[in-house]
């Protein structure tokens, strides 16, 4: 069996310029990692195995694989790219592997991942929200809005300047460009156990509301719209965006 590889000559790392990779686990043929990089960012995983954490998903199983005697396989997926180009090829990847120790979605997947034919059309043909004359904040949950109620996603709880949150007329719930609800809110408060018992603690500076729906007339103008491009620029990470 030939050595393990653990580095590249730099006449190769020259050649290979901007790369994709994938981390397999040799034993099932499954992909659970996918990255970016250059020169031997691909085999870094592997040599942080030894002084990683349990709570790392990644670096968890590069552990299981060598206990059980085996390598991790390292794939260059696609290479000779520009940095920018090779955020949108990792971030197709990681859209399409479910189950990766990825701890953050690929670039521009809140907006641009991947959609059933129908939730195209429904959010290409939906009218473009007008936001004049009312302060709206909207807040991408799209990563949370699955796991509980849409009430519950849009509030809590986000690193956001609670002075400028209390301005907002009114509380915008965004899913992949869309508007999905409508709130307003009572209060602003830090999020921590006291304010918010049922809730497990956070690391201070998250912020939540205390509210309800919006009125009617609000909810009619403003849900099932798509968002101005605008507020929609690709790779944009914060979930937070003012309208005033």
């Amino acid at each position: 069996m030939p050595k393990p590889i653990t580095s590249f000559p730099p006449e190769v790392a020259d050649q290979l310029k901007t790369y994709v990779y994938r981390l397999i686990d040799p034993r099932n043929g499954e992909t659970f990692y996918i990255g970016k990089g250059v020169g031997d960012r691909v085999f870094a995983h592997s040599r942080a195995e030894t002084k990683g954490d349990d709570t790392d998903g990644k670096l968890h199983r590069i552990r299981e694989i060598r206990l059980a005697g085996f390598e991790v396989s390292h794939v260059i997926h696609r290479h000779g790219l520009n940095s920018k180009t090779a955020f949108e090829v990792e971030a197709a990847l990681i859209d399409s592997y479910p189950g990766l120790t990825n701890l953050v979605a690929g670039l521009g997947s809140n907006s641009f991942g991947p959609m059933h034919a129908q939730e195209i059309l429904t959010r290409y043909a939906a009218k473009t929200a007008d936001f004049s004359g009312v302060r709206a904040l909207l807040i991408n949950v799209s990563r949370s809005a699955g796991t509980t109620s849409l009430y519950e996603a849009t509030r809590y709880a986000w690193k956001i300047n609670p002075v400028k949150a209390r301005r907002a007329e009114v509380i915008l719930a965004v899913m992949q460009g869309l508007i999905r609800g409508a709130f307003t809110a009572d209060r602003w408060l830090e999020a921590n156990p006291e304010n918010f018992p049922q809730h497990p603690p956070l690391s201070p500076g998250r912020y939540a509301f205390v509210g309800r729906s919006a009125p009617r007339q609000i909810q009619s103008r403003f849900v099932g719209k798509r968002i101005p491009d605008t507020y929609r620029k690709r790779g944009a990470a914060n979930p937070i965006k003012y309208t005033w």
